[in-house]
This record gives structure tokens, sequence and C-alpha cells, in this order.
């Protein structure tokens, strides 16, 4: 087998024409990088990612053939790909003849051919042959082809000289079978005296739609009344075969057409053709006999026409060739199929063919497949669009998280003004605003209250148009949803600008209507910190202003809290052509620097009832001054409300200090008085400081309020969510700023692979458009300024039923714990409106593997059945944020490794205790990073992608390693501590080079595992060592003569070398928990693929999961943690 002329594409000639990493999706067609040139086509498409091409291409057709003459081509028996893949549909193995063994840039050609950056991983794969393991390396003009061809050959390879035969019996029995069942439940007589059965095309749309209730019912109907006429024309004819066409909008997903011929005048038997018009001499369909008749009157569907539109509407391509990669059987995935799917890609440790019965049993929708464990390609589809599939990991969608930390350890899902519903100047107040909050998990409420008629306070902002409601009303609402949507304590921010008399009211109010969940108790003398959220179950926080203690009045004064009339002042400023010069907070002045932020001015006061401020206990409000003012009189219980502008701009000039304070203090930030819109501000610029309350305005859905949706569902929704570790740490350096790495906390790279959408919808304010879309997906990520990116897949014209996409990206994650990642859909040619959808997701919230991602309106309600169908991996980072090289030698990654740098303080005493972390600081850097590298070296050996575990690993081996008697050339010894793999005989040399890989890994993972307890301790210890400086490290900087800038210098850097030396000790941690799940994935996956030494067969020994695989090669060394 060879390609033929014009279809190669020499090294050099790939050099000078390289090929768009990302866009790859330009032309149909494979390439050999191999020393063969031929004519070119430029290639022409829309950039993928940012990226843009003007190399030359290749020709738009390739084929196969037995020898390379363009002029036999007739001849020879041929396998022609598709010149445009959006137009057919694969329904069945026998419309897919392709190509395989290796997917990715996985061989050497690929990784010393000076390309490697410039082709896509998606569109590169190598077909492994001969004794020595040659390599056959290709590159596909787009994913979608490079698709057909791996699964063509892998079915090609599995079933050998009988493939041919199997597709031509149409062994798809299961799903045949099923349809054939479910179409004669509805047959009913087509009442014309001709006996002719069929049944209603009201029934046939019914049971399409049953299945793929995403499908309009009028494009059902429309194709199977397109298939009436074209059969009607071909039967006029006189056409002798039926040939199924399914018309223009039947330009859905990706598919190919294998066209077996032996000669110019050959009729030979060839897959349906659906999804698209005939063309080039029109390629029959499978599915009706020759003297077919078209079924009984107008209106009725026979079995052969509903299989045939069932087959095109109901038939996912890329699902397909995901079933044809683990199945064993070709059409379905028995219990060991599913099990291996499950736990290889899908992450799922604990799988048991028990539990893989039970999947098929609740997806599997056919009897037949039930009773006999089998999963057909529509059960599966059902489970990969199931809930249980959901890139959303439904341990979230309960309280995870620790929540017995001081409340300050928490960020608190808040609302700003929650009464409007609309503007802040002139919209109405309504308590439906509380409702909505309420149920929406929110756990902080504003209520602004006023002076009313007949001494009823009113709610409503001041200064303002915006209608009023009445107070008592507010808290009657209030009353009735606070804990139902969680139990966690309600704040509720109360700025109270009533006179005495009316104050007065409002405690009766409080104290009818609330109780006894109000919280009243004060908070002990000494406690440095707040309550936990678990302490305050069930109970209603009151911020808002309080009297000093000591006073013996019934009333006092306190300054006044009056967002509106900073709201009207501001209006005031802007339209005199002042600008915005926000104040620090509510009643502030402008300015430039933080402290001329506050208010020039004495504050407007006002008298306050003392019953009234005695309910206020654990959230006073105080002016902010500045952070040294703060850090010396603030007490817990006292939190400072900061304007957005002001907050901002802490965030930029004094990004450590910001996170500093909130370790300890509750801060709130509201919007700035110029968002008379209801706009919101962005909550990542205030979270990643540490800011605890964040109001943002709920009546505004876009963007903003997307991140804090998404953000608090990592916890149930339960409106509480903990801070990072490193912002909760007394002694811990974290600068909100940072864009780079953050100290002590290990990279991560998020693999995202978006392969396709379902049923996307126009958009909704796009009504002058028609119903056809041309999407494209934005993959974004929100966090710290380092971790913030954003990627786009190329555009899929026309279709919004099953665009293929097919494109991967991949970003570094410095700071997991706060990143977000947002999937949004928009469409290229649009007119007025182009959003289509989005997902935002909590990093920390993934599930990795296939996942399915429901998509949400502008409003936050699910789109019905619009979805995208995606991969995800996280893996350690490679290559400084760059996608790891492949290839690169231990000796040159030791060469090029990055060692954690500690900071000289200026201080002898305490300088000399961080020295000794030196040596130990780069020896668990070594340890961990050997390790890591060797498993990396052994992956590209085994022709894995980089995503891939060790189990995908050794279950790839299995295929290579079976000499010519069938007989594996190398097996596990799984009885020593750690497996080892032992030669039968002669080895390849490439094998060989796989044995001593597998062994330069073993003892890398041994060396973690035997060294790392000692090397953690002492981190530890020198750790606990200098610690004892931390009270006392300010008067050592003053007796050693530092004055005050190189003292605030001294403590942030001994704020660094602590992060350090907890953040090297716990990645070392890691390491050992790795090497851990390694071994056992090793073991495991040798056990599956027969390759244990004694081990002849499966059935001798029973599947076992992971966790029930022994640990002891994996126990830590003695003295590690």
């Amino acid at each position: 087998m060879k390609l033929s002329p014009g279809n190669g594409m020499s090294l050099e000639t790939h050099r000078k024409d390289l090929l768009s990493n990302g866009g790859c999706g330009v032309s149909d067609t494979v390439t050999a990088v191999q020393p063969e040139t031929g004519p070119g086509s430029p290639m022409t498409d829309k950039p993928g990612a940012g990226e843009s091409t003007d190399a030359k291409g290749i020709p738009r057709r390739s084929s196969i053939i037995k020898d390379g003459s363009r002029a036999g081509r007739e001849r020879k028996k041929t396998v022609s790909f598709s010149s445009s893949l959006s137009e057919r549909k694969i329904s069945s193995a026998a419309d897919c003849i392709s190509a395989m063994v290796r997917t990715g840039r996985n061989t050497e050609t690929f990784r010393t051919s000076g390309v490697y950056d410039q082709i896509s991983e998606d569109c590169a794969f190598s077909i492994i042959y001969g004794e020595t393991y040659e390599a056959l390396d290709l590159v596909a003009n787009s994913a979608e082809v490079a698709n057909v061809w791996v699964t063509g050959l892998r079915y090609l390879i599995l079933y050998g000289k009988h493939a041919i035969d199997m597709m031509a019996s149409s062994e798809d029995s299961l799903r045949l079978a099923w349809l054939a069942e479910t179409f004669s439940s509805m047959v009913v007589s087509d009442g014309q005296g001709g006996g002719e059965v069929g049944i209603s095309l009201r029934s046939a749309v019914g049971l399409i739609r049953s299945v793929n209730p995403g499908v309009r019912s009028e494009k059902v109907e429309h194709r199977f009344k397109e298939l009436h006429r074209v059969k009607e024309r071909m039967n006029g004819a006189g056409t002798s075969g039926v040939g199924t066409v399914a018309g223009a909008e039947a330009k859905v997903g990706a598919s190919v057409v294998a066209v077996i011929g032996s000669g110019a005048g050959e009729e030979d038997r060839a897959p349906a053709v659906t999804g698209a018009e005939e063309r080039d001499g029109g390629e029959s369909g499978a599915g009706a006999n020759a003297d077919n008749r078209r079924g009984g009157i107008e209106g009725r569907v026979t079995k052969e026409e509903f299989i045939e539109v069932f087959h095109d509407l109901c038939t996912r391509p890329e699902i397909y060739f995901l079933l044809v990669q683990f199945s064993s059987n070709k059409e379905y995935l028995d219990t060991k199929d599913l099990m291996r799917f499950l736990e290889v890609e899908q992450g799922m440790a604990q799988g048991t063919e028990d539990s893989s019965l039970e999947l098929i049993q609740s997806h599997e929708p056919s009897e037949e497949g039930r009773h006999q464990g089998c999963l057909s390609l529509d059960g599966f589809t059902r489970y990969l669009t199931s809930l249980e599939s959901h890139l959303f990991d439904p341990e979230h969608s309960q309280v995870c998280q620790d929540m017995s930390q001081p409340l300050s350890h928490y960020y608190i899902n808040s609302s700003h003004n929650t009464y409007l519903i609309e503007d802040q100047f002139r919209g109405p107040a309504d308590i439906t605003g509380y409702i909505r909050a309420l149920k929406m998990g929110c756990r902080c409420v504003e209520v602004d209250v006023w002076d009313g008629p007949d001494d009823e306070p009113v709610v409503y902002t001041g200064h303002t148009l915006t209608s009023p409601v009445k107070f008592n009303c507010v808290l009657d609402v209030i009353g009735r949803f606070a804990f139902e949507a969680s139990e966690f304590p309600l704040i509720l921010c109360v700025e109270n600008h009533c006179s005495p008399r009316q104050q007065r009211v409002m405690l009766q109010h409080l104290r009818k209507i609330l109780g006894e969940r109000l919280y009243t108790e004060p908070l002990r003398e000494g406690e440095g910190y707040l309550p936990s959220p678990n302490a305050l179950r069930g109970k209603i926080l009151l911020k808002g202003q309080k009297l000093e203690e000591g006073c013996g009045g019934a009333e006092g004064d306190v300054t006044d809290e009056d967002e509106g009339a900073e709201m009207c002042q501001r209006m005031k400023s802007g339209n005199s052509g002042e600008g915005e010069g926000e104040g620090g907070q509510k009643g502030g002045g402008g300015g430039g620097s933080i402290k001329s932020l506050t208010p020039p001015t004495t504050p407007k006061r006002f008298q306050l009832l003392k019953e009234l401020s005695d309910l206020v206990t654990l959230c006073k409000s105080v002016r902010f001054t500045d952070f040294q003012l703060s850090f010396s009189t603030q007490k817990p219980w006292e939190l400072c409300s900061f304007n957005e502008t002001l907050a901002v701009r802490c965030a930029s000039e004094r990004p450590g200090d910001f996170v500093n304070y909130n370790k300890r203090f509750l801060s709130r930030v509201y919007p700035s008085a110029m968002r008379i819109d209801s706009s919101n501000m962005n909550p990542q610029d205030l979270w990643k400081c540490g800011c605890q309350i964040v109001a943002l305005n709920y009546q505004t859905p876009g963007l903003m309020m997307d991140l804090n949706i998404a953000w608090f569902r990592q916890n149930g929704n339960c409106g509480y969510v903990l801070r990072p570790a490193i912002m909760r740490q007394e002694v811990s350096y974290f600068s909100a700023d940072t864009r780079d790495s953050v100290p002590g906390v290990s990279p991560q790279l998020l693999h995202v692979k978006v392969i396709s959408g379902q049923n996307l919808p126009r958009p909704s304010g796009s009504g002058a458009k028609g119903d056809v879309v041309d999407p494209y997906v934005y993959v974004e990520i929100h966090g710290i300024p380092a971790d913030c990116a954003e990627r786009r897949t190329r555009t899929v014209m026309q279709n919004g039923d099953n665009p293929i996409f097919d494109e991967s990206f991949e970003f570094q994650i410095n700071l997991p714990e706060l990143a977000m990642v947002r999937f949004v859909v928009l469409d290229d040619e649009f007119i007025g409106d182009e959003f289509i959808g989005q997902y935002t997701i909590p990093l920390e919230c993934l599930q990795p593997g296939y996942r399915h991602i429901p998509l949400q309106s502008l409003m936050g309600e699910d789109l019905p059945y619009a979805m995208l169908f995606v991969h995800v991996a996280l893996t350690n980072r490679r290559g400084g944020g760059k996608p790891y090289k492949r290839g690169l030698s231990m000796r040159k990654a030791r060469r090029g490794r990055d060692y954690a740098a500690l900071r000289d303080l200026g201080i002898k005493e305490v300088d000399e205790v961080f020295k000794m972390a030196g040596p130990q600081l780069k020896e668990a850097t070594d340890l961990r990073e050997n390790m890591q590298n060797s498993v990396a070296v052994f992956r590209e050996l085994c022709g894995v992608s980089a995503v891939a575990n060790l189990m995908q690993c050794v279950l790839a081996l299995g295929s290579r390693v079976v000499g010519a008697d069938g007989d594996p050339l190398m097996l596990f010894e799984l009885r020593e501590h750690y497996p080892s793999m032992e030669p039968q005989g002669p080895l390849p040399d490439v094998l060989r080079r796989v044995v001593s890989t597998y062994e330069t890994m073993i003892q890398a993972s041994r060396a973690v595992m035997e060294l790392s307890g000692g090397v953690y301790d002492r981190i530890l210890q020198i750790q606990t060592t200098a610690m004892k400086f931390h009270e006392t490290l300010h008067s050592i900087a003053v007796k050693e003569g530092l004055n005050d800038r190189k003292v605030t210098r001294a403590v942030e850097s001994f704020s660094w070398n602590i992060t350090i030396l907890k953040g090297q000790a716990d990645l070392l941690k890691r390491a050992m928990t790795e090497v851990q799940e390694n071994m056992k994935q090793v073991h495991y996956a040798a056990l599956t693929s027969n390759l244990s030494k004694g081990v002849t067969g499966e059935a001798t020994r029973p599947r076992r999961s992971l966790d029930t695989i022994q640990e002891r090669a994996t126990a830590p060394a003695r003295g590690s943690p």
C-alpha cells in the first residue's frame, strides 16, 4: 500500500510550505511526510485560533492506489475520499475504510523534521509496519480526514482480510434489528387496498425525534419528502438501484464514502450516501434493493426509508469514530470495551464489568443489546450526552469544601442593590430581585432604607428616581427565601438613612419577621478570626453602622453611608467635565493615590438607635483609610466597603497588601457609581486579591454574571467558596498582578479539544437572519493575569446541527484554584446578534475525557439540546508554558531546569537558615522532574498523545509486542515491588528502546519513593526553624539597621521563602502520590493486555479495579509523610 504520485510531500517542501497549526480544517487531503513530491494547489480557509497561512497546499482528492500510475486509476481498486466531508455522513463501519496506527506527531520523523510546531497534532498520524517497526508519517489537511483514515485503518487491521466481506454483509445487525422492531411497533396499513405497510409521516417524524429530540420536525419531514421525490425521479428514469439523497440541508457532520471497484463499468456495493446531493455519476445508496418501490400513498414512510433517514439524522460520526477505537466487535461495546473506555479516557479508576453492565442497562435502547450486555452506537451516544458524561463534575453539585474555616477565608456570593430590577437611577424596585438572588444562592443582599409615608420605612436608592418598596415586604421575602438554596449564613447589608422614629419601626420588623435567625452574639474577646460558615448555619448577619463601645444613651451619631448621593455627585462631575475621580467608599471623594481616594471632607453623620446598633455584631461597617492603619487598628468583626475604582487601584498599586488584608478581614466591593446602567465589574479582578464580597447587579446578564454564577457552582451552589490556600495562609507570598508562575504552586497544562457542536440555534437577537448559522467557538481562560488567554476554532459554514470543529488548544494554568474556563459559541455571519450560547466552569470542576457541555443562553438558561462535544485533559507543565517538545533527553532537560530560588532578607541570622534549604530544594526538584520527564519519554515511545496516562501507554504497547507466532515479545513481572519489563527473546531496536526507557522510568520512580521522605522532612524542619523568626522579624530587621523600605522588603522576602518551602514540600508529596498511581496503572494495564508474566489469557484472572491492586510497590519510604 503506498500513496499515489502527487499526494506526497517531502520534508524539504514541507519546511517551505508550512501547514497551519490550529486551523487544520483547510482541505480534505492526506499527505505523506516522505520524499515524494507532486503538484499542489493553494489552500484557502479562515484561520483558526488567530493564526493564518499563505502556504501552498496539496491536491484536494487523495487515493490509496495499488500502483503509482495515474493511468491505472480506473482499473485499480481504490479507496477514494470525498472532496467535501461536510456533505456526507457515516452511519456504519462499511462507510469508512481509512487508516491508523499512531495518532499525533509521535514518531522520530515528526520530532526531528523541523516542522513539528507547524503541524497540527490533530492532523498528523503514522502507519507503523514491518518487523523493524518502520513508520509512514502522514499529515491530513483537516482533522476530519485524519479521523476517517485512523478509524478505517484500525478497522482493517483489526479484521484483516475479512473486513470487506464483513462490511458487505452489513454486520450492524444490533442497530438494524432495533430499528426494525421500533418501526414495526408503529406500523399501520396504508389504507389503499394494496396491502402496502408503512407508518404515517407524523409517526416517523416522532420516532426520529424521540431518539434525537434536538432535530427540528420540519427538517425530518423535509428529508422524508425529498427522499420520496428522488426515488420517484430515479424510478421514472428506469434506475435499477435506489439512491438516497437528503437535500441541501443534510450537510451535517463529516463523512467519507468508500468506493470499491475493479473496473470502470463494474457495479459494486457501496455504503448509503446520506446528507449530500448526488454528484459526479452519483454513488448508489444501500438500504433499499433494486425493485423496492415507494411505500404507499403520499405521507406514508416505509421501513427502508425510515432507516435511511434515521441513519442520516441520528448518527454522529465523531462518536462513531470513538466507538470503533474501543470496540472489539466493530459496531458495539461489550462490558470489557466499555470498562476500558471509562478507565482509559474518562478517568474512572474504580470501574468494573458490573458497573459497565449497569450503564448498558441504563442507556442501551434495544432490548437485545441490554440482554447481551452490548452498548450500540445509539446507546453510546445516549451515555455520552447524559448527565454522567457532562463536563461538570457531579461531586461539586453538593457542598464539598471545608466549611469550618473563618468566614474571611471564603468568597461570598453577593448582590448589589438587590431590590433594583433594571437601571440604578430610574429603574423600579421590586421584591422579585430578592427572590431571584436568593434562589440563585446569593448570600449577601443589600437593603437601602429610608423614611416612608405612614411611619413605614421604604427601600430604594436615595437621590434617584427609583421606585420604593416597603421595608417589611422586603423582610418577609428574605425570611421566606433566605435558606431555600443554602443553609449557610446570609449577610444583610443594611444602609440605614431613617430617622430614630422610623428606626424603631425597622427594629420591630427585624425582630418580628427574622426573630431568632438574627445572629446577635458578639465576638469573644481575644478571638482573631470570625466564626465559620458551619458555626453560623441558619443565621442572618446584619452588616451596618454600630455605635462605639461605652455609648450609654438610647442613641448616638455615626457616619452615614449614602451610595445614591455618591452616584448623583459623580453624575454631576461627569456632566461638568471633571471626570470620574471615584470615591474610595460610600460618601468618598476623588483623587489620585489610595490615600487621596478617601474623602477629604467631614462625612455626613446621623443618629443611630442603640437597640438597632446592638443587632450588628460580626459585620460592623468602618471606613477604609489605608492598609497600614487597618493592619494596626482594625478588628476582625469590622468590614470595609470599597468602591470599585478604589479596589481596582489597590489591586494594581498594592496587590500584596490587599491580599494580606483580606487574609484577616472581610472586604466588600460594590460597583462604580458611574454604572448607572447596572453594568457589572469583572469579579475576577477582585477575587484574585482575595476580596470576599464582590457585589454584582444580578439583573444584568453577560460575561461577568456568567463568571459569578459558574464560580459559586463549585461548592454545591451554597454561596461560599473556599479561597486558594496561598490566600489563606498567614505567612505566604502572593501578588494579585502576577504575570508569571506562582511560587509554591505547580502550573498545569489544560488540553482542550473542541470536537463538535449539536443543535446550535440562531442568535436570539438575529431575527432578520434565517435558521442557518456559521458557528465558531472561543475557549477562554479567566484567572490571574498570567493565566488569562483565549483561542478560537475555525468557522463551520452553514451548519448548526452538527458542526465538526476538531481543533485542539493548550493553556498553561499557573493558579488552577482561581481559574475558570468559558466556552462561547458565536455566529460568524450574523445580523444584529452573534451570540449563540456559552458555558463557564471552574477548572476544579472539570471532568477529564470526552464530555458534553450544555450551552446556556445570555440569561443563563439552558438552551434545549444545544451542546458542545469536547475532550479535556490536565497534565503537568512542560517547557515553561510552551508545549513540551518530545524527544528531549534527560541531560538536556536537566541543563535547562529552573530551580526554585530563595531571596536574601539582609538579616544574616535568618538568611543562614534559608541557605540550608538550597540543596534540599534542588534535590526535590531533580527527583520530581526526573520522574516526570522519564514518563514523558516513555509515553512518546509508546506512540500515544502527550495527555495519555501510563495505562494508555501499556495498552498501546499490547498491539505492538506480538511476535509472528502470536506470542508477546515481552512481559511484565508483577510480583516485584515495581513492575519490571522482561524481553521474551530478541527484540527490534524500537522495542529495546522501549524497555530501556521503561527501566529508566522505574529507576526514577523508585528514587522518588525511597528518597523523597528524607528530603521532605528536612525541608519542613528548615521551614519550622525559619518560622521561629516570624513574630520578631520586624524588630530583628530594625536592630540590623534596615530602613523602613528594606524592612518591608525583608518581610516580603520572608513570606516568599516560606511559600517556596511549603510549595516544594507539597509538590514532592504529590510526586510520591503520582508514582503510586503510575505503578497501579502499569500493573492493571499489564493484566488487561495479557502482558503479565504467567498469565496466558484474560479469563485466567478476573479483571480488577485500580484500587484493588496491591500497593506494596508504592508504600512511602520510611520517614515520608
